[in-house]
């Protein structure tokens, strides 16, 4: 396991891991979660490409940020893994962004190999079952922690052609509904994020300044999601009042997305 230090600041609250941070959602939800001063964990498999985000996010941000090698497919990996996340304090956010790609075009139910389906499974919800589980003990001794899974459409409704998609996606959801009854009354804030559209690259400026696009001015146009926007919305529920906690919410951009 390697990790990368890009900041040599500290930060005075706890650790942000974001699992799944590619070009687009992962990084900005980092970027966000740095910029409001959290010390962040980017976690995915590439960790060339994961070092590069990282010292961008730290030299934009001024925070602390770590890049950490992850398979999400693997035990092990997830365990190796959050040894050094959780080396470097206390977790107070995990947010579960990874998901196994699939192709474009349906696949027929025949032509499925069972070890695609079981890759699938493993990365959208046993993996996630794998790093809540290292971060949950400290959230319930601390009383407070927030876990967001991200979902897509497929996590609602079943399509013809992406049983592997949906299989894993239904699971999470699942997840994150049982986790959400059994810990939230410890404090651990548990949410689905349901987005419902493509994730285009960020349409300009940082996470920390699209109050705009927020409010629907000048973004959604071509269908996509801008990913600043979407990442405003994880924070928000991750600084909810515990008197109205949010278990799942939905993205959609102005044009209805042809899928998830």
């Amino acid at each position: 396991m390697r990790r990368n230090m890009a900041s040599s600041g500290t930060s005075s609250r706890g650790i942000a891991a974001i699992v799944g941070v590619g070009p687009n959602l992962g990084r900005s939800i980092a970027r966000k979660f740095a910029h409001e001063g959290y010390t962040v964990a980017i976690l995915a498999r590439d960790l060339g490409r994961l070092s590069k985000f990282a010292d961008e996010i730290a030299r934009e941000e001024k925070s602390q940020v770590f890049a950490i090698r992850i398979d999400c497919s693997e035990s092990r990996s997830v365990r190796e893994a959050f040894e050094g996340v959780l080396s470097l304090g206390f977790v107070e956010v995990l947010v579960y962004n990874a998901y196994q790609p699939v192709s474009w075009n349906p696949t027929k139910f025949s032509d499925i190999r069972i070890d695609s389906l079981e890759k699938s499974l493993a990365v959208s919800s046993v993996g996630a079952f794998h790093c809540a589980h290292q971060v949950l003990p400290g959230m319930i001794e601390r009383g407070r922690g927030t876990i967001l899974f991200t979902g897509c459409s497929a996590s609602l409704k079943g399509i013809a052609g992406y049983s592997e998609l949906c299989c894993g996606k239904f699971a999470l959801r699942a997840l994150s509904q049982c986790l959400s009854m059994e810990f939230q009354p410890y404090g651990v804030h548990i949410a689905h994020v349901i987005v419902d559209g493509i994730v285009g690259p960020p349409r300009g400026g940082t996470s920390s300044n699209s109050s705009s696009r927020i409010a629907g001015v000048g973004s959604g146009g071509d269908g996509s999601l801008d990913p600043d926007a979407v990442a405003q919305t994880y924070w928000h529920l991750h600084i909810q009042d515990r008197s109205a906690w949010t278990q799942e919410i939905d993205l959609r951009p102005s044009i209805p997305p042809r899928f998830c």
